[in-house]
């Protein structure tokens, strides 16, 4: 039996106030999604570091990165992330509209990420 190993374990931003925004979006999505953005993260746990078409680094945000996630219907879903204490920490999720990531998405995981404990 192949003994599988998480490299970059996953865990979810929390605000102080204990909300945890990325689990409250996908929990929001329908079954079918839920279980693609399962399959993708589990890819980056166990398969970390990992490059196009999955993962890209958000260039001018070092450390910052997005996962990549086809959904039902053609709709594109981003969630950005950064290595934090030997974990995947996920800091924020969109569906993408346009062709370029609104500055707006990238604030909010930027904020997140600077806001992390040292």
């Amino acid at each position: 039996m192949i003994e599988r190993i998480k490299k970059l374990p996953v865990w979810f931003f929390t605000t102080q106030k204990g909300r945890t925004p990325v689990i409250e979006w996908i929990l929001e999505l329908g079954p079918e999604d839920k279980k693609r953005i399962g399959r993708e993260l589990q890819t980056i746990e166990f398969g970390w570091p990992i490059g196009m078409p999955l993962c890209r680094a958000i260039k001018g945000h070092t450390g910052l990165w997005e996962a990549r996630v086809n959904l039902s219907g053609g709709k594109i879903a981003r969630l950005f992330f950064c290595v934090h204490k030997g974990k995947m920490a996920v800091l924020h999720s969109f569906i993408k509209k346009s062709q370029k990531t609104p500055k707006k998405e990238i604030s909010i995981a930027v904020k997140r990420m600077k806001g992390l404990e040292p």
